[in-house]
C-alpha cells in the first residue's frame, strides 16, 4: 500500500469516527483497481461503502466487513457448517434431568431452563388442553396430582404384572394404570379417550429438553446422547430408543450414567492418567436407585492415534429401589401419621392433593436435615384449610430409614464381586448423586469401604450430563475432541440356546439341549460375536436368552422380567445345502452385535461353503471367475466386519468342530506348498498380474507351454432368511411408532398455537394500556388535535371492553386483527411523534457531515497539480453533492416550518438518512482512493552553474507547503520521515481550515 499523503491522515480518522445516522460507520478501504462506481455485494467486491447490491444503500441497513466480533463468529460458523451442528446430552434422572450442549464456540455447557435453573424436574402435566413441563408441571402436581406424572421411567420396558408396576401404583394411587392388550405393558389412562404409554411420556420430556437446548444454542438440534441406568436390560433400553424416536431425536448413543460420570472425571484429569492403572469407585445414589461402579483408568496404545487414556468398567453393583425418593416417601407417611394424630377425625391419606403437599414438604425437610439436627415442618391449608406444623429431628428421620441405610453397602459388595477385587485395590471412592448428601449415607458408606474419606471432587448433579455431551461431541462429525477410549461393560450375561438330535450309545436318538455363552457378565462392548452351527443341514431355530443371573436376589429377578430375549427361526438352510451340495459346509454362522448403546442385535445369518479347486487360467470361463470373485469378496467383507470379535462353535467339543477367529484368513494347505517347492518348480521368472477392480491376483508363467495348476480354496456365502420373535417385551411396530409420533406432534402444535394466542392477547392488552397512557403525554398532545385523541380513546375503550367480555375466548386471528385495526388508527399520530424525536439527531449529523465535507473539498482543491490525486470530475461530483444537499436541507426546513405540528411532516428522517448516506459515499470514495493511490515521483532539480571557473551546485528546491503560507514559517519539526509544519497565517484562515491546520507531507 502506498504511503498516505500526510494531510489525509486526520481525515481518515475523522470520517471513520464521525457518527452519521443511517450511514455505514465502518466503511472499509477501496481495493486498488476498482472503478469509481463499483458496488460489491460481498468481500471480494466491496467499494468502501455499504455492502449492498443497490447503487445507494438503504439507510440504516449497511453491513461492515469484516463483521463485528460476535457477528464474525456467526458468519464463520455458517460458512463452515451450512447446517446446524450442535449436539446435546440429556441426563434423564428419576426426579430431574440435566441438559448439556456443544456447539461451535460453546464447549460443554449446561443448558438453563426457562426459570434459569440448571436442572429441570422430570414431570409432565396433561390437563385437558394444557400441557406443562418442568417446574410448572411440578406445581400442577400439588394442585391436581391426577394429571401430573413423575417417576414414570420405572415403568419402561415392563409388563403390567411386573412387581415394579405394583410398587409404582402403591406410591402414586391417583394414577390409573391399565394394560396394553397388544404388548401387555403399562398405559396411563386419563380419560376414556385419552391415554399415554410411558414411552410417550418420556418422548414428551425428551422433546421438551430438545426445545430448551435449541433455545439455548440458538439453532436446531437433532443429535443427542441419552443417559440410562447401568442396570437397564434390553427391553428397557429399546423403550428409551422408542421414546427418542417419538421425539424425532437421533440417538448417537445410550450411555450408562455411571460411564458418563467416569468419562467426565477422566476427561478433566487426562494429565493424571498414565500406564499405571488407577481404580476409582463411583458411588451414585440418586432419587430412584443406587449404582456402584469400579472404573480402571490407564493409557493404552492404539493403532490410529498412539497412546491415549482409557477407562474400563470393571464392576457394577446396584439397588433399583434404594434412593432419595424412598426416604421422602417414608418421611411423607410419617408426617401424615402425625397429622392424623393431631386431627383424629381427618384422614389425610385419602386426599391425593394433601399427600402431594406432604411429599413436597418431605423433600424439603430431607434436604434441610442434611445440614441441621432438627427442623420445623409446616404446611398451610394441608386439608380442609387446616394448617400443619410439627418438629422433626434428624434422628427421627434416620430411624425411619434405618433399614434403607443397612442396604447402602450392598452395591459396593456387588461391584467388588463382579470385578473380582477387594477394597485394597480401590484407590479412591467418589460420591455422585443428590442422595449421597444425606449424612447417614456417607457415614455408613465410609465404614463399608474402609477409607479415610470419601471423594467429593466432582459435580454430583452435572457430571453425567457433561460426560455424555463430551461423548456426543466425539461421536459427531462436526467436532474433533481429544480421544478418550471408553470400554463399557454388560451387566447381564447373554447366551444362545438350541436343541439337536444326538445318537446315544444304544443307537437311539434323543434331543440334547445346548447352551453357548455369547457375552459373559461384565463383557466389554461394543463387540461383535459369531456363533457357528456345524451340525444343522435343515431349517432350525435357536433362542437368545439371559445367562446366569444368580448374582441377583429374588426381588431383583422378579423385577427383571422375562429371561428369554428372542426366538430365531432360520428359513432356507436345507435349500442352501441342496444348492451347494458340491461344496464342503463350514457351518451356519450367526453374527451378533452389541452396539455402543448396549443393545443386542442379530445382524445376519449365513451358510458358508468351501471347496478346493484347481486354478486353470486357460480353461476357466469369465463367468466362473466373476462368481468366485464375488463370493470371495462377500466372505472377506463379512470377516472384516467381525474383526476383533470372537467366534464360538455352537457344537464345540464334538470332535470335528473347532473354535476359530472370525478375522483369520483361510489359505491353501502348507503341505502342498512345500511339496511343490521340493519337487522343483521351474526357476523361470514369474509375472504377477494384479486386477485392482476385483482386488485379487494370480500368477502366470511367461512360458505359455507350461500350465500351472495351483489348488486353492473357494468360499461361498449364502444368506439365510431369519424370523425373530421378541420374548421379553414386544417392540412397537412401525404403525404404532408413527401413531405415537403423530400424537406427540399434534400436542406440540397445540402448545405452539396456545402460546401464539397468549402472545397475541398480551400484545393487544399491552397496546391498549400503553396507548391510553400516551394520549396524556405532552409530546403526543403537541402533534394531535383534541378530536383525534378522542377518537383514538373511544376505540381503545371499546377494545378493552371487548377483551373483558369476549377477548379471552377469541381466536388468535381475531386478536391479531383487532390489534392491527388499532395500530392503523394510531399510525399517523405515532409517526409524527417518532419523526420529531429523530429530527435533532439526524439534522445534527447532516450538518456535521456538510461542514466536514466542505472543508475536505477545500483542502483537496488546494493540493498542487504535481501532487494531485483527484480528478476534476471527482471533485466536481463531491461539490455538486454538497450543494444539492445544502439546498435540499434549507428548502425542506423552510417548508416544514410553514406546517402545523398536527399535519403530516415533509421533513422525514429517512430522507435525511438517505442524503447522509449519499454524501458520505462520495467522501468515502475519495478517501479510499487517496489511501491506495501511488505517490508521484519527485524530481530533484540540481542546476550546475559556472562562476569564475568554479562549479557550484544549487541546493534542491524547498518543499512546497500545502496550502501556501501567508507568512513566514516559524519552525519545522522532523518526525521520522514525515515533516510536520505549523502554519502561520491569519486566524480566520486557520479557523476555516479546521483540522487541516496541521499538515503532513
Amino acid at each position: 500500500m502506498a504511503l498516505l499523503p500526510g494531510w489525509l491522515l486526520p481525515w481518515l480518522l475523522l470520517f471513520r469516527l464521525l457518527p452519521a445516522a443511517g450511514t455505514c460507520g465502518a466503511s472499509r478501504a477501496l481495493p486498488a483497481g476498482l472503478g469509481r462506481h463499483s458496488h460489491g455485494a460481498g468481500p471480494a467486491g466491496r467499494s468502501g461503502r455499504c455492502l449492498s447490491a443497490a447503487p445507494v444503500p438503504s439507510p440504516g441497513t449497511c453491513l461492515s466487513w469484516p463483521p463485528t466480533p460476535g457477528a464474525g463468529s456467526h458468519v464463520l460458523t455458517e460458512a463452515l457448517f451450512p447446517e446446524p451442528v450442535a449436539v446435546m446430552s440429556v441426563d434423564v434422572g428419576s426426579e430431574s434431568m440435566k441438559i448439556a450442549i456443544v456447539k461451535p464456540g460453546v464447549p460443554m455447557e449446561i443448558v438453563l431452563n426457562k426459570e434459569s435453573r440448571r436442572k429441570t424436574p422430570v414431570a409432565v402435566s396433561l390437563k385437558e388442553n394444557e400441557r406443562l413441563f418442568g417446574d410448572s408441571a411440578l406445581g400442577m402436581s400439588i394442585r391436581t396430582p391426577k394429571v401430573a406424572f413423575r417417576y414414570f421411567q420405572d415403568l419402561l420396558g415392563k409388563r403390567i404384572n411386573n412387581p415394579h408396576v405394583a410398587l409404582y401404583q402403591s406410591r402414586f394411587p391417583e394414577h390409573e394404570l391399565v394394560k396394553d392388550e397388544t404388548r401387555q405393558t403399562v398405559i396411563f389412562k386419563l380419560s376414556p379417550t385419552t391415554q399415554y404409554s410411558p414411552e410417550e411420556m418420556l418422548g414428551m420430556v425428551l422433546n421438551y429438553s430438545r426445545g430448551l437446548a435449541e433455545e439455548f444454542a440458538e439453532q436446531p438440534i437433532k443429535d443427542a446422547v441419552i443417559t440410562v441406568p447401568a442396570y437397564f436390560n434390553q427391553a428397557e433400553r429399546r423403550a428409551v430408543l422408542h421414546a427418542a424416536r417419538m421425539a424425532d431425536l437421533k440417538v448417537l448413543q445410550l450411555i450408562n450414567d455411571n460411564t458418563a460420570v467416569a468419562l467426565n472425571y477422566g476427561v478433566f484429569r487426562r494429565k493424571d492418567i498414565n500406564a499405571t492403572t488407577q481404580n476409582i469407585m463411583f458411588y451414585d445414589m440418586g432419587a430412584g436407585s443406587t449404582v456402584c461402579t469400579i472404573v480402571t483408568y490407564q493409557t493404552v496404545k492404539t493403532k490410529d492415534s498412539g497412546t491415549q487414556p482409557q477407562l474400563q468398567i470393571q464392576g457394577i453393583g446396584f439397588d433399583r429401589t434404594l434412593g432419595g425418593l424412598e426416604m421422602e416417601l417414608r418421611l411423607r407417611d410419617y408426617l401424615a401419621k402425625l397429622f392424623n394424630e393431631q386431627h383424629p377425625t381427618k384422614d389425610v391419606r385419602k386426599n391425593p392433593r394433601a399427600m402431594a403437599k406432604l411429599l413436597k414438604e418431605a423433600n424439603r425437610l430431607k434436604t434441610v436435615l442434611s445440614a441441621n439436627a432438627d427442623h420445623m415442618a409446616q404446611i398451610e391449608g394441608l386439608l380442609d384449610d387446616i394448617d400443619f406444623k410439627t418438629k422433626v429431628s434428624r434422628q427421627e428421620f434416620e430411624d425411619l430409614c434405618s433399614d434403607l441405610f443397612k442396604r447402602v453397602p450392598g452395591p459396593v459388595q456387588q461391584a467388588l464381586s463382579s470385578a473380582e477385587m477387594n477394597m485394597d485395590g480401590i484407590d479412591q471412592v467418589i460420591l455422585v448423586g443428590g442422595a449421597t448428601r444425606v449424612p447417614k449415607v456417607q457415614e455408613v458408606l465410609l465404614k463399608a469401604v474402609g477409607k479415610e474419606e470419601l471423594g467429593k471432587n466432582i459435580n454430583a448433579d452435572e457430571a453425567a450430563a457433561m460426560g455424555a455431551v463430551y461423548q456426543a461431541a466425539a461421536l459427531s462429525k462436526a467436532f474433533k475432541v481429544k480421544p478418550f477410549i471408553v470400554r463399557d461393560a454388560a451387566v447381564f450375561p447373554i447366551q444362545v440356546e438350541f436343541t439337536r438330535e444326538v445318537e446315544e450309545d444304544d443307537k437311539s436318538r434323543s434331543l440334547k439341549h445346548n447352551k453357548r455363552i455369547l457375552f459373559q457378565r461384565m463383557a466389554p462392548y461394543p463387540q461383535r460375536k459369531v456363533i457357528t452351527f456345524n451340525r444343522y443341514t435343515d431349517d432350525f431355530e435357536f433362542y437368545v436368552n439371559y445367562g446366569d443371573l444368580t448374582f441377583l436376589n429374588q426381588d431383583d429377578l422378579r423385577v427383571f422380567g422375562s429371561l428369554n430375549l428372542t426366538t430365531v427361526r432360520l428359513k432356507g438352510v436345507g435349500d442352501s445345502f441342496k444348492k451347494h451340495s458340491d461344496y464342503e459346509s463350514k457351518g451356519i454362522k450367526a453374527h451378533f452385535n452389541m452396539d455402543e448403546s448396549g443393545v443386542l442385535s442379530l445382524d445376519r445369518v449365513e451358510s458358508v461353503f468351501e471347496t478346493l479347486v484347481e486354478d486353470k487360467l486357460e480353461e476357466e470361463s469369465t463367468l466362473t471367475k466373476e462368481e468366485s470373485i464375488a463370493e470371495t469378496g462377500k466372505e472377506e467383507q463379512g470377516e472384516k466386519q467381525d474383526q476383533k470379535s470372537s467366534t464360538e462353535d455352537a457344537d464345540g467339543g464334538q470332535g470335528q468342530e473347532k473354535q476359530q477367529s472370525s478375522g483369520q484368513a483361510e489359505t491353501g494347505s502348507p503341505k502342498a506348498e512345500t511339496q511343490r517347492k521340493q519337487e522343483g518348480e521351474k526357476s523361470e521368472p514369474q509375472v504377477s498380474i494384479i486386477l485392482k477392480e476385483w482386488d485379487w491376483f494370480y500368477t502366470a508363467s511367461k512360458t505359455e507351454e507350461e500350465k500351472i495348476k495351483a489348488p486353492k480354496k473357494q468360499k461361498l456365502v449364502h444368506e439365510i432368511t431369519m424370523e425373530l420373535d421378541l420374548n421379553d417385551v414386544p417392540d412397537l411396530v412401525e404403525d404404532e411408532l408413527k401413531s405415537s409420533m403423530k400424537k406427540l406432534q399434534d400436542l406440540t402444535i397445540r402448545d405452539l398455537e396456545k402460546q401464539e394466542r397468549e402472545k397475541s392477547a398480551n400484545s393487544l392488552e399491552s397496546f391498549i394500556f400503553e396507548t391510553q397512557d400516551k394520549l396524556y403525554q405532552e409530546e403526543y398532545q403537541f402533534v394531535s388535535t383534541e378530536e383525534q385523541r378522542e377518537e383514538i380513546s373511544k376505540k381503545l375503550s371499546e377494545a378493552s371492553s371487548w377483551m373483558e367480555d369476549e377477548g379471552y375466548a377469541a381466536a388468535t386471528k381475531e386478536l391479531k386483527d383487532k390489534l392491527s385495526e388499532l395500530k392503523k388508527l394510531c399510525r399517523n399520530l405515532f409517526f409524527r411523534v417518532e419523526e420529531r424525536r429523530k429530527w435533532p439527531e439526524r439534522l445534527a449529523a447532516l450538518e456535521s457531515l456538510l461542514n466536514h465535507s466542505t472543508i475536505f473539498l477545500r483542502g483537496a482543491r488546494m493540493i498542487p497539480e504535481s501532487d494531485q490525486i483527484f480528478t476534476e470530475v471527482e471533485l466536481s461530483t463531491l461539490e455538486k453533492a454538497i450543494n444539492e444537499t445544502t439546498i435540499w436541507k434549507n428548502e425542506t426546513l423552510a417548508e416544514q416550518n410553514k406546517l402545523t405540528p398536527t399535519e403530516k411532516p415533509v421533513l422525514l428522517s429517512k430522507d435525511i438518512e438517505f442524503k447522509i448516506a449519499a454524501l458520505d459515499r462520495e467522501v468515502q470514495y475519495l478517501l479510499n482512493k487517496a489511501k491506495f493511490a501511488k505517490p508521484k515521483p519527485k524530481r530533484e532539480k540540481n542546476a550546475t552553474k559556472t562562476d569564475s571557473g568554479k562549479n557550484t551546485t544549487a541546493a534542491p528546491e524547498t518543499e512546497n507547503t500545502i496550502p501556501p503560507t501567508e507568512g513566514k514559517q516559524e519552525g519545522k519539526e522532523q518526525v521520522g520521515s514525515i515533516k510536520v509544519c505549523c502554519l502561520d497565517g491569519p486566524q480566520e484562515k486557520k479557523k476555516s481550515l479546521g483540522i487541516l491546520g496541521f499538515m503532513v507531507f
